[in-house]
């Protein structure tokens, strides 16, 4: 069934530089041997429409195989769709051939999680970060060096290590190393896909801020894939919640971290560690029965409610549609048949489950 396509917080002055609508991506599953063949898809993607506004960023969140990478690929033309569309700055990309695509992979970048596995080790780091002027032909020679030792500069590496290989740097300065080579070619919407999740906590705030200078600086659009709901809410503008290859929630941060509707986002939230001890002391821990279901065969329905504590028989019936529940900004939509109420105890309705 098809989902119209989310707001993720839009106004209607707001420019859309990326819009995806209803986007699938499914991998075959095939047996071994010397004939091979299908026997089953894995849902990765199913389904997904979201926009990410000019200038602003769009934070994806959920847990681990939940089909936010995959997604981030898919936008970035990095592996082709199953289904669906998906247009950048006015512009059908889905389909293009390697040769069409090519001028706009200079529009559209991307920092990857590990900053130890993303660099080449046998490379020096100005060659690392002047390849996408290289690929592309735009500078060459003494131009590209200083190029490349401006964008060292810009994101606080000395300029001076130009001739030093990745080994040499810390873990901060390698996801710096990083930036600099996504920014290069002045891209529109640079994809964040875990870029802080292997750096300890002080040096997470650094590259924050330095992404946040970046956006000003440069009016960059971002779509910032995290784990961390609490880097997700200091960085973004709108925020989906992803689940086993489909959007549970979408709407403003304030919204959608203010009165969470789908019991999914209310039990990442309540799992995610608070500065103060106040507030964490207060905060309601929901535990989740179960592990995801597998993307392979995912569950009837909602693909929730095997493990949701609101769960009821229509859940496993008939599948929620994304959309404005009553009492919420038409830019805050949730894909649930019984979303929390405010107030509600969804700690105490998993302990009843349970019992």
């Amino acid at each position: 069934m098809s989902t119209p396509p989310a707001s993720t917080g839009l106004d209607a002055g707001d420019d859309v530089l990326v819009q995806v609508d209803n986007v699938v991506k499914y991998f075959p599953v095939r047996t071994g041997g010397l004939v091979r063949r299908t026997v089953g898809y894995v849902q990765a993607v199913d389904d997904v429409s979201l926009s990410i506004p000019r200038g602003k960023t769009l934070g994806l969140v959920g847990e681990t195989g939940s089909g936010k990478s995959t997604f981030a690929r898919c936008v970035a033309g990095l592996i082709p769709v199953t289904s669906g569309r998906v247009v950048f700055d006015g512009r059908d990309i889905t389909n293009l051939s390697a040769g069409a695509m090519r001028p706009v992979r200079r529009e559209i970048q991307m920092i990857f999680q590990d900053p130890y596995s993303s660099l080449n080790p046998r490379r020096r780091v100005g060659a690392i970060i002047g390849e996408p002027f290289a690929i592309h032909k735009t500078a060459t020679g003494t131009e590209r060096k200083r190029a490349v030792q401006e964008l060292m500069e810009r994101v606080g590496l000395n300029p001076e290590h130009y001739n030093r290989f990745p080994a040499e740097f810390s873990g901060g300065q390698r996801q710096r190393i990083g930036v600099a080579r996504a920014l290069a070619l002045r891209p529109k919407l640079i994809i964040c896909d875990e870029p802080v999740s292997a750096l300890d906590v002080s040096i997470q705030a650094q590259v924050l801020n330095l992404l946040a200078d970046l956006q000003q600086e440069y009016g960059l659009s971002y779509l910032f894939i995290a784990h961390d709901l609490e880097v997700v809410r200091h960085v973004s503008d709108s925020v989906a919640v992803m689940y086993l290859g489909r959007i549970a929630e979408v709407g403003p941060k304030e919204a959608v971290y203010g009165s969470p509707r789908h019991p999914y986002t209310v039990a990442l939230y309540s799992a995610a560690p608070a500065a103060d001890p106040d507030a964490a002391a207060a905060r309601q821990r929901i535990i989740l029965t179960g592990d995801v279901p597998s993307p392979i065969d995912p569950p009837s329905g909602c693909r929730f409610h095997p493990r949701c504590p609101k769960a009821q028989p229509l859940c496993s019936e008939t599948e929620p549609q994304l959309e404005t529940k009553a009492g919420d900004p038409a830019t805050h939509q949730t894909a649930c048949h019984f979303p929390v109420q405010a107030g509600e105890n969804l700690a105490a309705a998993g302990r009843s489950e349970l019992t």
